[in-house]
């Protein structure tokens, strides 16, 4: 076996080590609660040892933001998929209503969610980085307004791309946590329908 091949398939195992805590670790965070976990419970659950967390993860806390990415990028991919389809007019009402069809709405990452946000409101170097997460998610949003802004107008109260993904996100954060509490994913998607359709437009639907 070649030098080469021997690396591949340590690169291999590497990837599929770090997957199978990064998949633990979510289904103990959800079961127990980000702040009640240890990382002995999260090597329990992923059949490793501690030293095969230390090799893929400094802390729980970087575990976390490695989980959290990898649900930003899904969220991130399914909405530049449903907008695939605009061109620079961008049909608000329709690109909303494909958004809330696809949009990950899953109540183990918003109860993991919920409570790493908790934990980062204590901690100021937590909540540094994952108000940097966020804010990478709200300029995206903001991109793909602002390209559109000068062929579908946004309501004059938002201003600019900006402030209407800050209010985006602030949609979003205000119906999953009704979620939370009473576990209705089809009224989620349908009040996250309204409300951003009244935010990104007239109200009634059509342009502003």
């Amino acid at each position: 076996m070649t030098a080469r091949q021997t690396t591949g398939r340590v690169t291999r195992r590497r990837v599929r080590t770090r997957a199978n805590l990064l998949d633990a670790a979510f289904a103990v965070f959800a079961a127990k609660g980000f702040g009640r976990v240890s990382i002995e419970e999260v090597c329990e659950a992923a059949g490793y040892s501690r030293g095969a967390f230390y090799s893929n993860f400094g802390s729980l806390d970087e575990l976390f933001f490695a989980l959290y990415q990898e649900r930003a990028d899904v969220i991130a991919r399914q909405v530049a998929d449903a907008l695939a389809g605009d061109g620079p007019d961008l049909d608000v009402p329709a690109s909303v209503d494909r958004v809330t069809e696809v949009l990950l709405l899953d109540l183990d990452w918003l109860l993991v969610k919920t409570d790493f946000l908790v934990h980062a409101a204590r901690d100021p170097a937590v909540a540094r980085t994952l108000l940097e997460h966020r804010a990478r998610l709200r300029r995206a949003i903001a991109d793909r307004l602002s390209r559109a802004q000068g062929h579908t107008p946004l309501p004059a109260v938002l201003r600019d791309g900006d402030h209407a993904a800050r209010a985006v996100v602030a949609a979003y954060d205000g119906v999953t946590t009704q979620l939370l509490l009473d576990k209705d994913v089809n009224s989620a998607r349908a009040w996250l329908k309204q409300l951003l359709t009244a935010l990104l437009t007239d109200g009634s639907g059509h342009r502003a």
